[in-house]
Protein backbone atom coordinates (compact mmCIF):
# COMPACT_ATOMS: atom_id res chain seq x y z
CA UNK A 1 0.00 0.00 0.00
CA UNK A 2 1.08 3.60 -0.17
CA UNK A 3 1.14 4.96 2.89
CA UNK A 4 1.53 8.32 4.74
CA UNK A 5 2.95 8.87 8.23
CA UNK A 6 2.83 12.68 9.49
CA UNK A 7 5.44 12.81 12.45
CA UNK A 8 8.09 10.56 11.36
CA UNK A 9 10.72 11.35 12.94
CA UNK A 10 9.86 10.87 16.21
CA UNK A 11 9.94 7.45 18.49
CA UNK A 12 6.68 6.40 18.05
CA UNK A 13 6.65 7.44 14.19
CA UNK A 14 9.76 6.15 13.14
CA UNK A 15 9.25 2.93 14.37
CA UNK A 16 5.92 2.71 12.08
CA UNK A 17 7.61 3.99 9.16
CA UNK A 18 10.54 1.05 9.75
CA UNK A 19 8.27 -1.35 9.99
CA UNK A 20 5.92 -0.38 7.18
CA UNK A 21 9.03 -0.55 4.81
CA UNK A 22 10.23 -3.80 6.79
CA UNK A 23 6.69 -5.24 5.57
CA UNK A 24 7.14 -3.46 1.51
CA UNK A 25 4.93 -1.02 1.67
CA UNK A 26 6.00 2.54 -0.08
CA UNK A 27 5.59 4.85 2.71
CA UNK A 28 5.87 8.60 2.22
CA UNK A 29 7.61 10.36 5.86
CA UNK A 30 6.51 13.35 6.40
CA UNK A 31 8.15 15.57 8.52
CA UNK A 32 9.23 19.13 9.84
CA UNK A 33 12.43 18.27 9.41
CA UNK A 34 12.95 15.36 7.36
CA UNK A 35 16.95 15.24 7.19
CA UNK A 36 15.98 13.91 10.87
CA UNK A 37 14.40 10.51 8.90
CA UNK A 38 16.47 7.67 8.66
CA UNK A 39 17.01 6.62 5.00
CA UNK A 40 15.11 3.27 4.19
CA UNK A 41 13.99 1.32 0.87
CA UNK A 42 10.38 2.46 0.04
CA UNK A 43 10.76 5.33 2.30
CA UNK A 44 10.43 8.71 0.83
CA UNK A 45 11.41 11.68 3.20
CA UNK A 46 9.49 15.24 2.44
CA UNK A 47 9.08 18.27 4.57
CA UNK A 48 5.54 18.99 6.11
CA UNK A 49 3.96 20.23 9.17
CA UNK A 50 0.70 19.14 11.17
CA UNK A 51 -0.34 22.80 11.05
CA UNK A 52 -0.75 23.41 7.80
CA UNK A 53 -4.05 21.43 6.71
CA UNK A 54 -3.47 22.94 2.76
CA UNK A 55 0.02 21.53 2.72
CA UNK A 56 -0.33 18.00 4.15
CA UNK A 57 -3.80 17.55 1.67
CA UNK A 58 -1.16 17.80 -1.14
CA UNK A 59 1.19 15.53 0.44
CA UNK A 60 -1.52 12.92 1.36
CA UNK A 61 -3.22 12.97 -1.95
CA UNK A 62 -3.24 9.39 -3.71
CA UNK A 63 -2.33 7.51 -0.22
CA UNK A 64 -4.11 4.55 0.90
CA UNK A 65 -3.51 5.26 4.60
CA UNK A 66 -2.65 8.13 6.62
CA UNK A 67 -1.08 7.72 10.09
CA UNK A 68 -0.96 10.84 12.31
CA UNK A 69 2.00 10.37 14.24
CA UNK A 70 2.36 13.80 16.29
CA UNK A 71 1.96 15.70 19.79
CA UNK A 72 -1.42 16.83 20.58
CA UNK A 73 -0.21 19.78 22.16
CA UNK A 74 1.68 20.18 18.47
CA UNK A 75 -1.34 19.36 16.06
CA UNK A 76 -5.06 20.62 15.74
CA UNK A 77 -7.57 17.59 15.31
CA UNK A 78 -9.72 19.82 12.60
CA UNK A 79 -6.28 20.60 10.32
CA UNK A 80 -5.52 16.77 10.27
CA UNK A 81 -8.63 15.26 9.73
CA UNK A 82 -9.58 17.97 7.29
CA UNK A 83 -6.80 17.21 5.49
CA UNK A 84 -7.06 13.27 5.38
CA UNK A 85 -10.59 13.95 4.38
CA UNK A 86 -9.65 16.58 1.93
CA UNK A 87 -7.05 14.24 0.15
CA UNK A 88 -9.82 11.44 -0.19
CA UNK A 89 -7.46 9.22 2.01
CA UNK A 90 -9.54 6.17 2.75
CA UNK A 91 -8.30 4.92 5.78
CA UNK A 92 -6.55 7.09 8.95
CA UNK A 93 -5.23 5.89 11.99
CA UNK A 94 -3.99 7.89 15.01
CA UNK A 95 -1.01 7.11 17.28
CA UNK A 96 -3.07 7.70 20.65
CA UNK A 97 -2.44 7.97 24.63
CA UNK A 98 -2.78 6.17 27.08
CA UNK A 99 -4.43 8.93 29.50
CA UNK A 100 -7.61 8.08 27.72
CA UNK A 101 -8.09 5.20 28.65
CA UNK A 102 -10.31 3.92 31.21
CA UNK A 103 -8.94 2.05 34.66
CA UNK A 104 -12.61 1.88 35.98
CA UNK A 105 -16.28 1.92 33.92
CA UNK A 106 -16.56 5.70 32.85
CA UNK A 107 -13.35 6.55 34.73
CA UNK A 108 -10.23 7.98 32.44
CA UNK A 109 -6.62 7.30 33.56
CA UNK A 110 -6.12 10.96 33.27
CA UNK A 111 -8.64 12.30 35.86
CA UNK A 112 -6.87 10.08 38.63
CA UNK A 113 -5.08 11.74 41.21
CA UNK A 114 -1.99 9.98 40.47
CA UNK A 115 -1.30 11.22 36.91
CA UNK A 116 1.68 12.96 36.46
CA UNK A 117 0.56 16.24 36.33
CA UNK A 118 3.19 16.95 33.71
CA UNK A 119 1.91 14.91 31.03
CA UNK A 120 -1.93 16.02 31.89
CA UNK A 121 -1.51 18.53 29.15
CA UNK A 122 -1.03 16.47 26.49
CA UNK A 123 -3.45 13.60 27.67
CA UNK A 124 -6.25 15.82 27.71
CA UNK A 125 -5.92 17.29 24.28
CA UNK A 126 -5.09 13.28 23.58
CA UNK A 127 -8.19 12.62 24.58
CA UNK A 128 -10.41 15.40 23.25
CA UNK A 129 -8.88 14.28 19.84
CA UNK A 130 -10.79 11.02 20.23
CA UNK A 131 -14.00 12.59 21.08
CA UNK A 132 -13.48 14.34 17.97
CA UNK A 133 -12.69 11.41 15.87
CA UNK A 134 -15.84 9.55 17.82
CA UNK A 135 -18.07 12.20 15.54
CA UNK A 136 -16.74 10.99 12.28
CA UNK A 137 -19.30 9.12 10.51
CA UNK A 138 -17.61 8.11 7.24
CA UNK A 139 -14.37 8.30 8.05
CA UNK A 140 -12.67 5.28 8.65
CA UNK A 141 -10.41 5.81 11.67
CA UNK A 142 -8.79 4.19 14.02
CA UNK A 143 -7.22 5.29 17.27
CA UNK A 144 -4.05 3.21 18.77
CA UNK A 145 -3.50 4.25 22.41
CA UNK A 146 -0.50 2.66 24.19
CA UNK A 147 -0.32 1.34 27.58
CA UNK A 148 0.75 3.62 30.19
CA UNK A 149 4.66 3.74 29.62
CA UNK A 150 5.47 3.65 25.66
CA UNK A 151 9.46 3.33 25.64
CA UNK A 152 11.95 1.95 23.80
CA UNK A 153 12.66 -1.62 23.57
CA UNK A 154 12.70 -4.54 21.40
CA UNK A 155 10.50 -5.97 18.39
CA UNK A 156 8.77 -9.54 20.21
CA UNK A 157 5.97 -9.49 18.23
CA UNK A 158 3.89 -10.77 21.54
CA UNK A 159 1.41 -8.32 23.18
CA UNK A 160 -2.32 -8.14 23.79
CA UNK A 161 -4.79 -6.23 22.56
CA UNK A 162 -7.35 -4.40 24.26
CA UNK A 163 -10.35 -1.66 23.97
CA UNK A 164 -11.12 1.70 25.97
CA UNK A 165 -9.41 -0.39 29.02
CA UNK A 166 -5.39 -0.14 30.01
CA UNK A 167 -4.00 -3.06 29.93
CA UNK A 168 -1.69 -4.38 32.96
CA UNK A 169 0.49 -7.13 33.32
CA UNK A 170 0.02 -10.00 36.40
CA UNK A 171 2.36 -7.69 38.23
CA UNK A 172 0.63 -4.22 37.51
CA UNK A 173 2.82 -3.02 35.31
CA UNK A 174 1.18 -1.36 31.72
CA UNK A 175 4.08 -0.87 29.03
CA UNK A 176 4.55 -1.61 25.44
CA UNK A 177 7.44 -1.06 23.61
CA UNK A 178 7.42 1.93 20.24
CA UNK A 179 8.90 -1.03 18.26
CA UNK A 180 5.61 -3.81 19.41
CA UNK A 181 3.21 -0.56 18.99
CA UNK A 182 4.36 -0.31 15.46
CA UNK A 183 4.16 -3.86 14.91
CA UNK A 184 0.34 -3.17 15.89
CA UNK A 185 -0.80 -0.90 14.09
CA UNK A 186 0.87 -2.08 10.66
CA UNK A 187 -0.60 -5.14 12.08
CA UNK A 188 -4.19 -3.04 11.93
CA UNK A 189 -3.57 -1.62 8.16
CA UNK A 190 -2.95 -4.54 7.05
CA UNK A 191 -6.16 -6.37 8.42
CA UNK A 192 -8.71 -3.46 9.61
CA UNK A 193 -10.13 -4.81 13.09
CA UNK A 194 -11.08 -1.99 14.71
CA UNK A 195 -12.44 0.36 12.27
CA UNK A 196 -14.05 4.07 14.12
CA UNK A 197 -12.62 2.34 17.19
CA UNK A 198 -10.01 2.81 19.67
CA UNK A 199 -8.08 0.02 21.08
CA UNK A 200 -5.01 -0.70 22.76
CA UNK A 201 -1.49 -2.71 22.97
CA UNK A 202 0.60 -3.72 26.21
CA UNK A 203 2.34 -6.70 27.55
Amino acid sequence: MKIAVIGASGQAGSRITAELARRGHTVTAIARHPENIAALPHVTAVAGDAQDRAGLTRLLAGQDVAVSSVRFLDSDPERLIGAVRDAGVGRYLVVGGAGSLEVAPGVRLVTTADFPAAYKPEAEKGAAFLDRLAQEKELNWSFLSPSALFTVGDRTGRFRLGGDRLLTDPDGKSWISFEDFAVALADEIERPAHVRQRFTVGY
